[in-house]
């Protein structure tokens, strides 16, 4: 007799035996917890055999439990196939608790300032077990999840599921790839590298074009935190991003499947007759039952998608990661994220008010109302001809401006500054400009032509020959000191007199040499620089460049490029041709050339990373 109130597992041991309490309390306590199914029930359901207990256990976890409560307890046999919802709709509820779980991973090794962020990522991606892998799931997860929840969206249409009574259904999916887009985008900020920097920049200054101009000024003040993006913003989008946007996600991802579970799953537009839904009343010969069948099937599609992610993480993904976040320094082609190119594609039209707010909430208002436009009762593919065209139009349009938004479209830059970022552009996760990996002791202090690579044309690229002082002594025509004069001066001057203004502390004996011989790595940089201008030749017309290497400091060298051309006349963005195919140069009053001479500087340490690239 037990002292206690109640029956301990000491008496059952004691009356039962050890082996059968123990299997008892375990049976007990998995049909709590599955809140009605025991041992033998979850047995049968992964054998595939039918229920032994009436009435049919399987159905009590959605009524009575937690977990399941939001998903139907069976589903039509026509809705189990790839066809017509590709799972699309789980996929994107997968990706939701995907990201979740692995954002609060790197929340772990994360602070949301300025000051030590980008090293956070640093340390997560070097020294943190498995960090480099995390992050690297959490941001494909993020890019896949635009994208998946996009297509739920787009086979949604297709299929005329948003059609009566499903309109609100539609429009909660609306909303949830709306903050799918801004959840990814606020997270984009995080790193604090130049991309997310100048991403992020470019996206917020999207809402400065809010009329009337108070508002579009003070939305903008409120997103960025200042004038400009800093530990405020940093702050505020990561807010947004582990508070503010999930819960919102959350809560409508909670409502839409709410909304799913009262109206059902749509069947295929044939299995229905025109005008009825019959998603709701599904004949028993028909009916697939959640557990164990629907179950197991979502668990494999779970597992597949997560191996593709792994996989493509390991082998042939990395997050990108470029040098920490510079105000003071905007890169080449800098984008907003692909899934808003868009916007920035439009925005090349005309005006920023139009194209930049008013448009973007044109496309998503009609695409709201539209399930509440679109009256005619027919799902078929056949009868719906004109809306599948339209929409079908409307995402060739969206991938135009799409393409519109690279920096390739419409986005003149000049071949000089193309030429520059590549040779020094700063290291990304994955590459690094050219001249930075150059082993340290190769860059000899000293002034470099590419007149040398014209020099030795004859020779093999490698070979270093020898570098004629006729060469280095050839005289171009530059603009004078006085008014309507010209000068020659000599190609190791100008290239002093275009270094002065920037670089006071310049050795006045600095004068063009060969690459040395043990300097292979250079000789091959500086290959690459001449080839660049001379595939550009028909803007950098006669032009040539200059390599100037100085010990600024113990251990750290300053590289100085030097790009000078004549000028030619450019007409639609490509210059004039002669009947020759000849650019034709701009004259100065005396009939003579007039010289364009561009300058950029780097440093590189002796300690860098550039040289494990």
């Amino acid at each position: 007799m037990s002292v206690l109130p109640f029956p301990s597992f000491l008496d059952d041991v004691k009356e039962k035996g050890l082996k059968r309490a123990v299997f008892e309390l375990v049976d007990e306590s998995v049909e709590r917890l599955t809140a009605g199914m025991n041992v033998q029930d979850i047995r049968e359901a992964l054998r595939g055999e039918a229920a032994s207990r009436k009435p049919n256990p399987r159905l009590q976890p959605h009524a009575d439990g937690f977990w399941l409560h939001m998903r139907p307890s069976y589903f039509h046999a026509d809705m189990t196939g790839l066809y017509p919802t590709f799972r699309l709709g789980w996929l994107s509820t997968y990706l939701v608790f995907f990201e979740t779980i692995t954002g609060i991973l790197l929340m772990v090794w994360y602070t949301p300032s300025p000051d030590v962020a980008y090293a956070n990522m640093l340390s997560i991606i070097g020294s943190i077990p498995l960090g480099q892998l995390m992050r690297d799931l959490h941001r494909l997860g993020a890019e896949a999840m635009v994208l998946i929840v996009s297509l739920h969206m787009v086979r949604t249409f297709f299929t005329g599921s948003y059609k009566k009574p499903r309109q609100f259904t539609w429009f909660t999916g609306l909303l949830l790839l709306a903050i799918t887009g801004f959840l990814s985008f606020s997270g984009y900020l995080l790193p604090w590298d130049q991309l997310a920097l100048w991403a992020v920049t470019i996206g917020a200054s999207m809402i400065e074009a809010t009329p009337p101009q108070i508002v579009g000024d003070n939305l903008n003040l409120l997103i960025r935190g200042g004038p400009e993006i800093a530990a405020n913003g940093l702050l505020r989008f990561y807010l947004l991003h582990v508070l503010l946007l999930p819960a919102l996600l959350f809560a409508f991802t909670g409502v839409h499947y709410y909304k799913v579970i009262v109206h059902g799953h749509s069947l295929p537009p044939r299995k229905e007759n025109i005008g009825e839904d019959t998603a709701k009343r599904v004949p028993l010969d028909k009916r697939v039952y959640f557990i164990p069948d629907v179950l197991t099937s979502e668990i494999m599609w779970i597992a597949v998608t997560t191996l593709i992610l792994v996989v493509l993480c390991i082998w042939f993904y990395d997050a990108p990661l470029e040098h920490h976040a510079d105000p003071q320094v905007t890169p080449l082609g800098t984008t907003a994220p692909w899934y808003f190119l868009w916007i920035q594609g439009a925005l090349k039209l005309g005006d920023k008010v139009f194209w930049g707010i008013i448009f973007p909430g044109l496309v998503l208002g009609a695409l709201a109302v539209y399930p509440y436009l679109d009256v005619t009762p027919s799902r078929r593919f056949a009868h719906r001809r004109i809306a599948i065209t339209l929409f079908l139009a409307f995402i060739s349009f969206i991938t135009i401006l799409s393409y519109m938004g690279l920096p390739e479209f419409a986005v003149a830059t000049s071949p000089d500054s193309e030429i520059f970022h590549e040779l020094t552009f700063p290291p990304a996760h994955s590459h690094v400009g050219k001249l930075l990996p150059v082993p340290y002791d190769q860059l000899v202090p000293g002034m470099y032509t590419t007149r040398q690579i014209e020099a030795e044309a004859g020779d093999e690229p490698n070979v270093v020959g020898a570098f004629t002082q006729e060469v280095l002594q050839t005289q171009v025509w530059v603009p004078g000191a006085s008014p309507g004069q010209t000068v020659q001066v000599s190609m190791q001057d100008q290239v002093k007199n275009a270094l002065s203004a920037t670089y006071l502390a310049l050795s006045g004996d600095l004068n063009f040499r060969p690459v040395p011989a043990d300097a292979p790595e250079f000789l091959k940089q500086l290959t690459f620089f001449a080839k660049r201008i001379e595939e550009n030749g028909k803007y950098l017309y006669n032009g040539w460049g200059a390599i100037v290497i100085t010990q600024n400091q113990e251990n750290l060298k300053r590289i100085d490029l030097v790009i000078t051309w004549d000028e030619v006349q450019v007409q639609g963005g490509r210059p004039v041709l002669d009947a020759n195919g000849n650019p034709i140069p701009i004259l100065d009053a005396n009939g003579n050339p007039i010289r364009r001479i561009n300058v950029y500087h780097t440093f590189i340490h002796k300690d860098a990373l550039y040289f494990a690239h």
